[in-house]
């Protein structure tokens, strides 16, 4: 497929890229679920890059986080072993955000330098570089909301650094699909139809990865663990008890936990409903492939979301459900691709 595609060497990098991107995600949300985002109460581009050596190395970031008020609130039993544990992930995560942001910098100026890139590309290179300096942004706003009065970070900053991370891998797949298969095909007026049906499906999978956030932050797995109904009630009255009633829906651990329920069975009907129109069409291979695979991810991605919220969300439970939005995510894009490429 690539052996005699002249942007080989860019295409490597874009999808390398896109592993880097999946490991940060996959990094983070075992961050976030063994509560160790805000381990590292300082943030720098330079310091830090290298972990604590000795125990007087440790002592330092330990005396700061013993002044955050996720240690004085939640954790101020905690001994230097503990914090040791917790603070490992938020390192991993902060020093595997600093090596995709070189392995984007870096071969970005070499093929520059070799003039790789021909005017399209080179601002689309430029927009990849843009979303990156503006996750890491995010990242910086999200775990400073955990370090002032309460030790939580802003649900809202959680799933905007979490949509980020997801636009940023979604351009750098896009971008790199272009590459691979660069010929565009006339659609007939029934592809086209599918194809504006499969940007509403793809807005609803990017709208329930909001939710998703929005259960994390406000840790609404936690609340009702019975599955198809809420407890005794498919609508309990805690999902009401805030006011004004549409802020329920945004801030309420209940309310977020309801919408996140209905809009997974939307997503998977919708996903179906794609797949089989796809499936009445005349598809190529690539087609065919791509909406079977984005099919069984969407299946499995609700089965492990059922079962994950039955077990109270564990982590391995937790990150793997992410792991699956994320593949969701993924083959949905490569679907829609495939829809506008020979």
């Amino acid at each position: 497929m690539l052996k005699n595609n002249p942007h080989k060497a860019i295409i490597i990098w874009l999808l390398s890229g896109c592993i880097l991107i999946y490991a940060m995600v996959v990094i983070g949300g075992i961050t976030r679920l063994t509560h160790s985002g805000l381990s590292m109460v300082e943030w720098n581009m330079i310091v830090g890059s290298l972990p604590p050596m000795s125990d007087a190395d440790w002592q330092i970031p330990f005396e700061k986080y013993k002044q955050s008020p996720e240690y004085q609130i939640i954790n101020n039993q905690f001994s230097l072993e503990e914090f040791k544990s917790i603070y490992w992930w938020e390192y991993i995560h902060r020093f595997l955000g600093r090596t995709i942001g070189l392995v984007f910098i870096l071969p970005f100026f070499y093929f520059l330098i070799k003039k790789r890139f021909d005017k399209e590309l080179l601002r689309k290179m430029i927009v990849l570089l843009a979303l990156g300096a503006f996750q890491g942004f995010l990242g910086w706003f999200m775990v400073k909301s955990g370090l002032q009065k309460e030790p939580h970070v802003s649900h809202y900053r959680l799933a905007a650094h979490l949509i980020s991370a997801f636009t940023v891998f979604g351009f750098t797949l896009w971008y790199a699909l272009d590459l691979i298969n660069p010929t565009r095909i006339t659609a007939t007026d029934e592809m086209k139809k599918l194809i504006r049906f499969s940007k509403v499906m793809f807005g609803l999978v990017v709208l329930q990865i909001i939710y998703g956030a929005f259960v994390a932050g406000l840790k609404a797995g936690m609340f009702y663990n019975t599955f198809p109904k809420m407890g005794e009630e498919y609508f309990p009255d805690t999902i009401t008890s805030f006011d004004p009633f549409w802020i329920n829906f945004l801030e309420n651990g209940a309310g977020v936990q309801l919408v996140h329920r209905y809009l997974a069975m939307i997503v998977a009907l919708v996903v179906f409903i794609v797949a089989f129109k796809a499936r009445k069409l005349n598809l190529n291979a690539l087609q065919r492939k791509t909406s079977s695979i984005m099919l069984a991810v969407v299946l499995g991605q609700f089965l492990l979301g059922v079962i994950t919220l039955l077990y109270a969300v564990p982590v391995v439970l937790g990150v793997l459900h992410q792991m699956g939005a994320f593949f969701l995510f993924a083959s949905c894009l490569w679907f829609m691709h495939s829809l506008k490429k020979s």
